[in-house]
């Protein structure tokens, strides 16, 4: 039996306190963080270093998945990486999702994909099909974990649900100095079990510095 903890959290791109956000992530010690709005433009250096900050590691083929990112543990094995890209929208920026296979020591192959989808529902929707469509393919369990931009009674969220299930608090994450609704989750396939949730002691100062989301995570079992 395999036990890990993935967290997810939404950077907005730097602006905040970065080092408020690596205390919060190191706080956190996740063998597996899904990242959105990391920088985008002259970034893989910053990605890294805030990687190095918060004691985890980042692969750069994942560079390019429109601020999406996978920090792994010392721990986690990286077996591939790769970045993907989504179908435009009207909004400004193209978005991504970043996909990784991994294994921790003695474990089978997880697949994991960090996202962070569009701020239309129309959008959303053809994102998560092509997202949960990529996850398939890889058939071993899979983590999806990121900023879906919606609530939990919305159409790409059920399709989240559909196959997998949520395994992070039910708590609301957004925004972060008066959190009002749960967008960010983390969502497992059925072969992983969920240990009940651990609560953390976040410094509430680093909480409001980093970014405005509230970090999110999980702790999971799965048989080897």
């Amino acid at each position: 039996m395999t036990r890990l903890r993935v967290a997810s959290y939404n950077l907005r791109g730097f602006h905040d306190d970065r080092q408020a956000a690596a205390r919060i992530v190191r706080a956190i010690d996740p063998d597996i963080l899904c990242v959105q709005e990391a920088p985008r433009w002259f970034a893989r250096r910053r990605v890294r270093r805030f990687a190095a900050e918060c004691g985890l590691v980042w692969d750069d083929r994942m560079r390019g998945s429109g601020g999406t990112a996978i920090f792994t543990s010392p721990r986690v094995t990286l077996l591939y990486a790769e970045r993907n890209r989504l179908p435009f929208t009207r909004e400004a920026e193209r978005r991504g999702f970043a996909f990784a296979l991994v294994r921790l020591p003695g474990g089978r192959p997880i697949a994991v994909a960090s996202v962070h989808l569009s701020l239309t529902e129309a959008a959303r929707l053809i994102q998560i099909r092509r997202i949960l469509a990529r996850v398939s393919r890889a058939g071993t369990p899979t983590l999806l974990a990121g900023d879906l931009n919606e609530t939990s009674d919305a159409p790409a969220w059920r399709l989240v649900t559909g196959g997998m299930r949520l395994v992070s608090s039910l708590a609301a994450t957004f925004p972060a100095r008066s959190p009002r609704r749960m967008i960010d989750g983390v969502f497992a396939s059925p072969e992983f079990e969920a240990v009940a949730h651990t609560s953390l002691a976040l410094a509430s100062a680093d909480l409001l510095a980093a970014t405005d989301h509230l970090p999110i995570w999980a702790d999971l079992t799965i048989r080897d």
